[in-house]
Formats: structure tokens, sequence, C-alpha cells
């Protein structure tokens, strides 16, 4: 056998692909190939690899034949070292791409791919053998320009290459200027892709320009076609008398909405009375399918952009502003159209009867969850004064919604308290302050009437068994739910989970319970949440794991987001009894890809969020070099530990950056330990860090651990 084991692999599967081929056995296959008797142990070898992966099969009779099985297609996901993973869909574990197996494959590629391997404990290794599609074709990065030719550096760090610019397809870009630029040619191994420049963006350093990068790299649609734009301009301003036929007059129930100081569009108000013991909640959300008509421009570029993307310097919405701020937003002391849901809750917080209804409304002031903290929380004097007349029902609120937060505790729904991050600009785009937001009573209390208000209407629409978008999160993996088991067991923390059942998530509620307040915490949450899956929309109602309840969906912003938006529909065709054969055969035909599109949209909003966060805070931290922090170990790995601030700025301590000793990972204790020392680094864990460097570019801040022995020099570790 002078080939290699690899190509001894492809051969024999080449052979019994062949259609002339009979299934035989080794014996005859080593004529064949002719394999010298001494090689027939590898040819063994190779025969089992084939079994062991699924390739190939073995008769009783010891004959092996070729199986029947389809291509394996996925997206290749790369690594800026040269290796990259395959994700198939459906499929819960990816595939560990080598860097010689990735057959030129780009970021984002949809490919073929054969299994090669699965070593033991680990993922299984595969290799691409075609590329199907390009995934992306332009690229956002920086310009640098030579004689006769240019580079782009591109800002997506898994694009492990430049891309080669000749000077007439460089459109007169300079040094330092942003550029989106097409890929013409992909190259090959020892060549650069080739592409030409489309857009410039700006320089570097121009304001809001690396902002703008990320919003090109995601391909997130910032201006609206002027057909979508003139039809909102053609949407009324004012609600008229027309408009309020039908509808249920509520425009004499006291009602507030209750947001952030610098919220523009305001799409939920919320009114309560109690009688006999009985909380009478009325969660009161805009009626923007009145304006946004089903199969319009607009209609086709919302649910084209799916929700509204919130970045750290701009919004870009999923309507025109002339809708999401005006018309469609509940301002105070104007008219404007609803849907709304009427709740009786009982003191337990049970929703013993509700009302889905069209409605027309009238919002009595614009409340601020700084304004409701400081007259429930704080027992602000001048505050309380200046909104007496809602003081009762504020009070009343606060109520219930410790009510259906202690219920919804009860039955086990998980609450993470992990801080989001705020970030404070100056008039440049340049970040002055970066600090936590603040949960208070008030956005809990807008937090529990939202959820309760989506649980009903999920159920109502679920026993109606009519078509519907429901949002829906899965039972985690038991596989991975064991590991949290095993790991937790080593800090004297239980968590009830069988091999063969479903967790319920009131034991993991137990557990953060269980951890509150102790150094644990915050490693034992991180571990729980990322043992956790994604969220997503669905039409099938399978419950949502995290709230534990078995309906739910997203009604309460249809503003910002398009599930919402369609859900609001289907709302008012049962309200006005026209949900007929033909109109729900028509759900059933676009619900699938209303759900699934949200989906991905959805995640690419909430990338390009995180993206332009991280850049910011890694901007934050580049005057700081040199300077000490406290911090707590938020991740922990086989390259060194990563320390989160308490303004939520998150760096890597390379291993080679901890003085005093060699570290190896535990990932048994998900440790950091000194070979010599026994020292230790573990989630949770208070420490003290410099900043060594910082790269805005690739989003990276990197801290050193002092020695111990007095002030460290910062340079030592460049």
């Amino acid at each position: 056998m002078r080939k290699t084991f690899e190509e001894h692999r492809q051969l024999i599967l080449e052979l019994m692909r062949d259609e002339l081929y009979v299934p035989m056995k080794e014996k005859e296959l080593a004529i064949i190939l002719q394999v010298e008797p001494e090689d027939r142990p590898e040819l063994k070898a190779v025969l089992n690899s084939l079994l062991e992966d699924g390739s190939i099969a073995i008769s009783k009779r010891g004959k092996y034949s070729v199986q029947e099985v389809k291509p394996i297609i996925g997206t290749f996901i790369s690594n800026q070292k040269g290796f990259g993973f395959v994700e198939v869909e459906g499929q819960e574990e990816d595939y560990f791409i080598p860097a010689e197996h990735t057959g030129d494959a780009f970021h984002q590629d949809t490919v073929e791919i054969i299994v090669l391997k699965r070593p033991d404990g680990k993922r299984k290794e595969a290799k691409v053998v075609k590329i199907i599609e390009r995934g992306i074709k332009e690229v956002v990065g920086t310009f640098q320009k030579n004689k006769a030719f240019g580079f782009v550096i591109p800002d997506n760090q898994k694009f492990g290459q430049d891309i080669f610019v000749p000077k007439e397809r460089s459109k007169g870009a300079v040094d330092g200027h942003k550029v989106v630029v097409e890929i013409t040619d992909y190259g090959r191994a020892g060549r650069n892709p080739e592409g030409k420049v489309v857009e410039i963006l700006g320089h570097i350093n121009d304001p809001g320009v690396d902002i703008l990068s990320i919003v090109k790299a995601f391909d997130l649609p910032v201006l609206f076609p002027e057909k979508v734009l003139n039809q909102a301009e053609r949407v009324a301003q004012e609600v008229s008398q027309a408009d309020m036929a039908g509808r249920v007059d509520l425009r004499d129930v006291q009602m507030v909405t209750i947001d952030g100081e610098d919220a523009k569009d305001l799409d939920d108000a919320v009114s309560l009375t109690v009688e006999n013991g009985m909380y009478h909640l009325g969660v009161h959300i805009a009626d923007v399918t009145n304006y946004v008509q089903e199969g319009s421009a607009l209609d086709r570029e919302a649910l084209k952009r799916g929700t509204s993307v919130y970045l750290v310097d701009r919004v870009i919405p999923m309507l025109p502003h002339t809708l999401s701020n005006g018309i469609c937003s509940l301002n105070e002391d104007v008219d404007r159209l609803a849907l709304s849901c009427l709740m009786t809750i009982n003191s337990k917080g049970e929703v013993v009867d509700h009302k889905l209804c069209e409605s027309v409304i009238h919002s009595n002031r614009r409340m601020t969850y700084t304004s409701v903290q400081k007259i429930l929380v704080d027992k602000d004097e001048a505050e309380i004064a200046r909104y007496e007349e809602l003081v009762p029902m504020f009070e009343q609120m606060g109520e219930l919604a410790d009510i259906l937060r202690g219920k919804r505790h009860k039955r086990g729904s998980i609450d993470f308290d992990f801080p989001e991050t705020k970030v404070i600009l100056d008039k440049e785009g340049h970040p002055i302050e970066i600090k936590p937001y603040e949960r208070n009573k008030a956005t809990n209390l807008i937090e529990e009437f939202m959820l309760v208000a989506n649980e009903t209407v999920a159920e109502h629409f679920f026993w109606q068994e009519t078509p519907f978008v429901y949002r829906t999160h899965e039972t985690p993996d038991t596989e991975k739910i064991q590991k949290l088991v095993t790991f937790i067991r080593n800090f004297g923390f239980q968590l009830k989970a069988g091999h063969k059942e479903d967790i319920h998530p009131k034991e993991i509620q137990k557990l953060l319970d269980s951890i509150s307040g102790t150094d644990a915490e915050a490693m034992i949450s991180r571990l729980t949440l990322r043992s956790m899956k994604q969220a997503k929309y669905s039409t099938e109602c399978t419950g949502h794991f995290g709230l534990a309840c078995k309906y739910y969906c997203h009604f309460t912003s249809p503003i910002r987001r398009y599930p919402d938006l369609q859900i609001h529909r289907i709302i008012k065709e049962e309200y006005r009894g026209r949900l007929n054969e033909g109109r729900v055969a028509h759900y059933k035909g676009i619900l699938d890809q209303v759900a699934n599109q949200s989906s991905t949209t959805e995640r690419r909003a909430e990338e390009a969020e995180r993206e332009t966060i991280k850049m910011k805070k890694a901007e934050f931290m580049e005057d700081k070099i040199g300077q000490s922090f406290e911090g707590v170990v938020s991740g922990v790995t086989g390259w060194g530990i990563y320390v989160e601030l308490p303004n939520t700025v998150e760096g890597l301590v390379h291993y080679s950056r901890i003085p005093g000793d060699r570290y190896y990972f535990d990932e048994q204790r998900y440790e950091l330990v000194g070979d010599r020392t026994g020292r230790s680094f573990a989630l949770g864990q208070k420490v003290t860090v410099v900043v060594v460097d910082v790269d805005k570019i690739s989003r990276t801040v990197d801290f050193a651990i002092p020695d111990g022995k007095g002030e460290i020099n910062w340079k030592d570790w460049l």
C-alpha cells in the first residue's frame, strides 16, 4: 500500500460507487487494489474506518458495499487560524474542518463535506469536497494603497487573507478609507482573493464610520425604498372618526406608557383597576396593522428587515419614523388605535378571564422608568406630588407585578440577572462612559405585564387551533445538562436531572436561588446559560423552557418586531369573524416563512448590536493602557482567562501573561491551574488586571495579571 491512508479511503469509495462493482470480501478487494500481504493490516484499518463513519457496510458473509449516503451540506464557519467548522441545519453538533481540508472555502459558504473520522470524545472531523454557493459577496475593511495596487484588510477576523485590489478598481480609495469591496475572485492556496471597491464609507477616523462599517458588514438595510417612504407619508397623521368605527372606546380609562427617557416609539400602554380583590389589567398595544396593509410595500420591507436594530449610536427601524414615532406611537394626550388585551387576574396571579379587542385609547401620561421608580421605591415627595392622580394605580401595579413575578418564580421561570451594557457617546461618537443598564421596580413591572399578555394571547390562539406564530424555547440537550450537573457537583451544588428525562426549568431556578450571593454565582450562572438553547419563532407551540410556560408569543411590540405585526393581523381577523377556510389556508402557507425569516433577522440584529458594543468598549479602553482594574473571571479556556470589569468591559488574560508559573486548563473544574504553585483561576473569582493592549478593529482588550510584588511595567507585556 504505497498510497496514504486517506488516498486509499477515497480509492475504495470510488471503486464501490462504480456501477459495475459487486460487493466483495476483503481478500478480493486486496487483489483488485494490488495490496501486498504485509500491507493487509493497513487495508483492514482503512475498511474499519469506513465502517465506523458509515461510508460502507459489511454483510453477514463478510462482503463490503457502499452505503447510500445523502451528501452532507452545511455552512462553513472559518477561523482566523486556518481551520473551520461546518454547521448543518437540524443537527446540534457541527463538524471540525482541519486547515488542510477547507478546500478554499470562505466564511459563510455553503459547502458539501465528507466525514473523515470522529476522534474519541471530540466532534466529528470532515473535509470540504465541494463549494456549492459563496456566502459572502462583499467585505468591509480598511484600504491600504500601494503604487500600482491596493489591499483591503477585512474587519471580520474570520477572513484570514487580505483582498487584492487593482489600482483601476480602487475607486480612488486612499490609505485609511473604510470601503466595501466586492469579491471578484476568491483565490486559492498561495493566492489572495481579488476584488473591486464598490463603496467608500469614509475615513477610519471620521465620526460614525466605525459603526457604519458594521452596518454594512451585516448587510443591514438602512435606507427605505422610495415607494415605502411614499406609502408612509400618505398615512393619516390623526385618528379619524372613521378609524374609530366598530372599536371599543377606552379613551376614558386611565392609562400610561412607561418607557426609558430616550424612547421615541411607544408601542405599549398599561391600565389597572382593582375590584373585589380582582385586578383588571389592560395591556394596550399600538395597532400598527391599521397602517401597514398585508402585502404592501411597507409590509414587504418590514418582513425583509424583521426587526428594528438598536446600535450604540443609532436605531435602524423596521418601519419608517413617520409611522414608528408618529401615528403608531402611543404618545401622551392623543387618540390612538390599539389592540387591547384585557385581563382579570386573581390574587394568585392567575388570569381567570380575558378579552382581546380592537380599541381606541388615550394615554394620560408618558411616564419613565426613573419616575415610577422614584414613586414606588424612593418615595420621592416631589415626584409623588407631580403625578398625584396616578400614584394609587402605580402602587396597585407594583402589587400585581410582585404577584405575577412570584407566580412565575414558583412554576420555575428562569431569571438570569446579567447586566446589559449602556454606552454613553459624545457628539463625535466617542464613548465617554460605559455602565450596566439598571433594572428596577418599574422595568420589572412592565416586563411582568408584557409577559402575562404574551402568554394570554398565545394560549387563546392555541385553543382556537388557528395558524399562529409562537415564541418557543426548547429544552436543553441532556448531554449539556449532564456536563453541568457533573461540574457543579464539584462545588457542592445539586441539579436534579435524570439521564433520560428532560430537566424541568424549576430545577434550574432552584439552582440559581441556591447560588445567589455566593462566590460561585457568576460562574455557575454563566455555565447554566451556556447550556441553554436559543429561543426562536415557530408555528408549532412547543412551549418556552426559560419561562416555564406552555404557551408564549410576541404580541407587545409590533413597531419593532415583525412576528408581533403578523400576530395582530390574525387577532383582528378572528375578532371580526373573518378567519374562514381561505384565510386559514393563507396563513398556513406563509407563517413558516415568517417565523424563519424573523428568527434569522433577529439573530443578525443581536450579533450586530453585540459587535458595535464590543467596538465601543475597546475604544473606551484605548487610553487606559497601563491602568489597573478589579474584575471577575468570566471565562476560562485553554489559552487563558477572560475577565469582566464592573462596567461590563471584558478582556483576555493570555496564560503567558500570568506570571510565576506555567498554567494548564483543568476541564473538569473549569479552572486554569499553575503547574508548580497550584494557583488557580476559576469563573467568578475576583482578580486585579492591568490593561496591556487594545484593538478596536478586532474589538478585543488584553489584560495581564500583576505579579503581586508591587506595580508592574505594563510595557513588559507587549
